[in-house]
């Protein structure tokens, strides 16, 4: 669904999977620092919105998911995840409830596999699920922002800032009055620097919650009886994730930053040292310079330097090896 945003003065549209909305409007780092201080907007509307209604709604999402929500209170935001029956991930919700529905933004374009997951689980609970994307836009707003929220639209609100379900139409209108503008990579930016895990691009098939820290923030570890349970409790009590998320500082002096999928090796084994893992994002940071989020091995030790492809990278810890 094409934003009509992108009309907007400098707007560069996004590609892939966030296709529709503008990747930046002329300017990356003015973009990233107006964010960080807490100005501007970010047209999120690409994303799939989902909306649960019914008395069962709360109780009824609360054995699906990974996450606490049978007395989510209203207006708390909070975020869960959709396992296989092997512990894997396969969708990641982004959630609030406002009294009377569960409103949820999903990745682009995993709506429809989340909805029809969620209608054959409905056996005889008062429930309705439906596809709401194409009335409802999200709009992010920084932490921070003093911007007026329009009487009437669910918000989001959480350390990272506020998520908008914007109707639609009302999409322009709000972004006259919103100050400036900023683009996904902004936005992206910000959310490796904040060692954020986004579905689809720090998982794949057989990613499971512990190896992307989202033990606590999307896995509520009291609680069973959610399809994938027995994976996660097997791994919190007896062992330790294959894989960890690891926060990587780049070599600044690199014209090109390794893209997704680049594979990882340890720095003291040379070219032919074995591959440790693999490139998940990576951003030019306004004050960082270029970053990435990586899998790798759980076993890599911490203080190991490492190359992504050719560029040579010091890693952060995110998730403890």
């Amino acid at each position: 669904m094409k934003s009509p945003l992108l009309s907007l003065p400098g707007a560069v549209p996004a590609e892939g999977v966030d296709e529709g909305v503008a990747a930046h409007y002329g300017d990356l780092f003015r973009e990233q620092r107006a964010l960080a201080d807490g100005a501007g907007f970010v047209d999120l509307s690409h994303r799939g919105v989902v909306a649960v209604t019914g008395e069962d709604r709360l109780s009824w999402l609360h054995l699906l998911l990974t996450q606490h929500v049978s007395e989510l209170p209203t207006g708390e935001a909070t975020e869960a995840l959709i396992l296989s029956a092997h512990g894997h991930i396969e969708h990641a919700l982004y959630l609030v409830d406002d009294g009377t529905t569960v409103w949820a933004h999903v990745e682009p374009g995993t709506q429809e596999a989340l909805i029809a997951y969620l209608e054959s689980m409905k056996f005889f609970y008062r429930v309705e699920v439906a596809d709401r994307t194409a009335d409802f836009a999200v709009v992010h707003l920084p932490a921070g922002s003093i911007t007026e929220v329009p009487d009437g639209v669910v918000v989001r609100e959480t350390a990272y800032g506020r998520d908008l379900f914007l109707p639609r139409a009302e999409l322009e209108s709000f972004a006259a009055k919103a100050g400036p503008p900023a683009g996904l990579l902004a936005h992206e930016a910000l959310r490796v620097e904040h060692h954020r895990p986004r579905l689809g691009f720090e998982t794949d098939h057989r990613t499971i919650p512990h190896e992307l820290g989202w033990i606590g923030t999307a896995v509520h570890l009291q609680k069973g009886c959610y399809r994938g349970q027995e994976t996660v409790a097997r791994v919190q009590n007896l062992g330790k994730p294959p894989r960890r998320l690891v926060f990587l500082h780049l070599d600044g002096s690199e014209v090109h930053l390794p893209p997704p999928g680049t594979e990882i090796r340890v720095a003291d084994e040379g070219e032919d040292g074995r591959k440790i893992g693999f490139v998940t994002t990576s951003v030019r940071h306004f004050e960082l310079g270029p970053v990435a989020l990586a899998l790798v091995k759980r076993n890599v030790p911490a203080d190991a330097r490492l190359v992504a492809g050719g560029t040579a990278a010091a890693q952060e810890v995110i998730v403890e090896p």
